[in-house]
């Protein structure tokens, strides 16, 4: 090659070194990117056949390769959309909503709702996760990308529970009076007679209120038990003249519970008044923990579920990838959940515009599965991952590439004066 074998190689290096400077920029650029992972350039030598008296200069091949698969530092935030994987794996993306939509990964877990209520990265790309649907687990598509949607958090909608169990524990008083058989509260009389009264709020299916009037009454009194109705009314049907009995329609339950004089606790088969309130569910009032003592009556323990209409106040995710609704009544529905995607060789996969990558021969088919499960990292919520570039590693390969590339080119230079020397001698 002689000469000209000279000033290509010089040429060579001098590629090498500005596709080296093009990384170094990227990394420098790029080094407070959330989720961003550093750029390397490797060289690789070309080397030329020899001939027998004289030397073949080859070259330098540059070839690039990402640290993906190295963790970035971590950066907590008071955002509780902010998200960052601690150990392996990726969030799934995607860069529309609509049918066809592009998916990727990332490690990119700044996200914020839009204006539709979607939650974007600052790359503009979606969050994926499943739909949970009346509270069931959903399931993960292992090996694809399938089933997944992207994540909405406008809820729009009101949302009432009726209420569904209830509990109602009371010290009902030992010298409590025997009522007659026609004038108990289960008849229904104006004449009817009660041993104690409380009341307690359930909710219907629209999610209004429903007071009920419960009240106990002593039956029997023969040791070593005691005998006992609890009688549940609606509220609603009181007499309006007597502010109670007779009620304007049937009671909604009633039941007999049995008391051991001895002890004073509850004994006998039935736990529970069974109820079924208007426009709303049927379920038992449980009474498993009431007591018979000469402490006069006290309610101890009063609870149910449900709740009237209530809308989102704000939606924040579980260290598990669940994403809850939380409703200006305290209550707390999970909607989305989010999992995490990895393949065998992350340093192999494509990297894409807007600090994402795609799945590539080299790095091997994705594995998709929820935090924590299979070798999948932790999710930490209301942190960010930082970009891996340590900014002094970049000025220093910075100064060495300037230097070899100045190197290269005077190599270049010095086969450009040879080459005129000699054109020169056939002048």
């Amino acid at each position: 090659m002689g000469l000209s074998g000279i000033m290509r190689t010089g040429v060579s290096g001098m590629n090498a070194q500005s596709s080296k400077l093009g990384a170094v920029a990227d990394n420098i650029a790029n080094s407070s990117t959330t989720g961003y992972k550093r750029a390397e350039t490797e060289f690789a030598s070309q080397v030329l056949a020899q001939g027998g008296g004289s030397y073949n200069s080859g070259g330098v091949q540059a070839h690039t390769k990402y640290a993906i698969s190295d963790q970035g530092s971590m950066s907590f935030t008071t955002s509780k959309l902010d998200l960052a994987v601690d150990g392996n794996g990726f969030f799934i993306v995607s860069d529309s909503t609509g049918a066809g939509a592009s998916q990727a990964l990332t490690r990119a877990g700044s996200f914020v709702p839009d204006g539709q209520g979607y939650l974007v990265n600052t790359a503009g790309m979606y969050l994926q996760g499943y739909p949970i649907t009346n509270g069931n687990a959903p399931s993960v598509v292992a090996n694809g990308l399938g089933g997944l949607e992207p994540v909405n958090i406008t809820q729009n909608q009101l949302e009432a529970t009726p209420t569904s169990t209830a509990t109602l524990h009371a010290n009902v008083d030992e010298d409590s009076a025997i009522v007659a058989a026609a004038n108990l509260p289960s008849v229904n009389a104006a004449t009817a007679e009660y041993s104690h009264k409380t009341s307690m709020v359930v909710y219907d299916n629209l999610g209004n209120e429903v007071t009920l009037d419960v009240y106990y009454t002593k039956t029997t009194d023969t040791p070593p038990t005691t005998d006992w109705e609890v009688t549940v009314y609606n509220a609603a049907d009181r007499d309006p003249a007597t502010g109670g009995f007779p009620y304007g329609a049937a009671n909604i339950g009633t039941s007999t519970i049995q008391f051991d004089t001895t002890t004073g606790q509850r004994t006998g088969a039935v736990t529970a008044v069974n109820i079924t309130v208007p426009n709303g569910g049927t379920y038992d009032i449980d009474l498993e923990n009431s007591t018979y003592t000469d402490a006069g009556f006290t309610v101890t323990n009063v609870d149910a579920d449900g709740n009237a209409p209530s809308s989102v106040e704000k939606v924040e995710f579980g260290e598990d990838g669940t994403l809850y609704s939380i409703y200006t009544n305290g209550d707390r529905r999970p909607i989305y959940k989010i999992p995490l995607a990895d393949v065998p060789s992350p340093d192999k996969l494509d990297p894409v515009s807007g600090n994402i990558y795609r799945p590539s021969i080299d790095s091997g088919d994705v594995r998709v599965g929820f935090p924590g499960d299979g070798g999948l990292g932790e999710l930490a919520v209301g942190a960010l991952e930082g970009s891996n570039v340590d900014l002094a590693n970049e000025l220093t390969s910075m100064i060495e590439s300037q230097r070899t590339y100045t190197a290269n080119s005077q190599v270049f230079k010095a086969g450009s004066d040879l080459m005129q020397e000699l054109v020169n001698l056939v002048r």
